[in-house]
């Protein structure tokens, strides 16, 4: 049987996730998010990963979201069991402590875009469209999307884009903050570059520096700090710091073991 999830890791610390049923748009059908939820278990204990990049196969799509084919022949029970696997699979993206930049290749709706703004930056092809769609559907995002759009782009956005179900393009998704990136070409090349970027610095400065935004930007500013400077004194007793502390003095690039 053929994977539904690949899991490549690449040079210098980047691991590469790709949601494999491009017949079917990427959907996430139970095969594919029991194997995404593998991989991420997986890849949150690979410490030789420092940053994720996760996309789909093929050209025309990121994720179309819930395999509504698959969907048809269930009853309510299986539904609500469904949701609930890809609300808790989203949220273990959300939760890896590695970066996570979504490369949006083509369509993200419903819950293939709920699954990029789990991710903690998105890029896409000049192509993408995306949108949360499911009150056309007589349903709602269900797997965190009424919750994250607004923190990412502001909540009278959020409504207008949730309440008319609207498809937009990548160029408006940038002008709203919804992507960082928009890509005329070679769209994964610049998902490694920005990859690399990041990959370059220590790792588990990386993972404190994502615990402390996405933790802080839940609380008042008050318990921020605090959990900021929580995040800053784990990273006090480890090598990667008196390493980064000898490299300034010695004018040269560090070497980060993870340590």
């Amino acid at each position: 049987m053929t994977a539904l999830v690949q899991f490549d890791q690449l040079e210098n610390g980047i691991g590469l996730i790709t949601l494999n049923r491009p017949e079917a748009a990427n959907a996430m059908s139970i095969q594919l998010l029991t194997e995404l939820s593998d991989c991420l278990q997986s890849v949150s204990r690979n410490r030789d990963i420092r940053v994720v990049l996760m996309t789909g196969s093929g050209e025309k799509a990121f994720c179309a979201g819930a395999d509504l084919k698959e969907r048809k022949g269930m009853n309510e029970k299986q539904v609500r069991e469904t949701v609930r696997l890809i609300g808790n699979t989203v949220q273990q993206v959300e939760q890896l402590p590695q970066p996570v930049i979504a490369v949006l290749n083509g369509v993200a709706f419903g819950g293939g875009l709920e699954l990029a703004l789990a991710c903690d930056i998105r890029i896409a092809a000049k192509h993408a469209k995306m949108g949360l769609t499911e009150v056309s559907l007589g349903i709602i995002p269900g797997a965190g999307g009424t919750q994250r759009l607004p923190r990412l782009i502001g909540l009278g956005k959020a409504k207008e884009l949730i309440y008319t179900a609207r498809r937009i393009t990548a160029d408006e998704a940038l002008e709203i903050g919804i992507v960082n990136q928009v890509c005329d070409d070679d769209l994964l090349y610049h998902a490694k570059e920005l990859a690399l970027e990041m990959a370059k610095n220590a790792p588990l400065s990386l993972i404190q520096a994502k615990v402390a935004i996405n933790k802080g930007i839940e609380v008042d500013i008050m318990t921020g700090l605090k959990i900021e400077e929580l995040a800053y004194n784990e990273l006090l007793n480890t090598e990667d710091r008196l390493e980064g502390l000898k490299a300034f003095q010695e004018k040269r690039q560090p070497v980060y073991l993870g340590k």
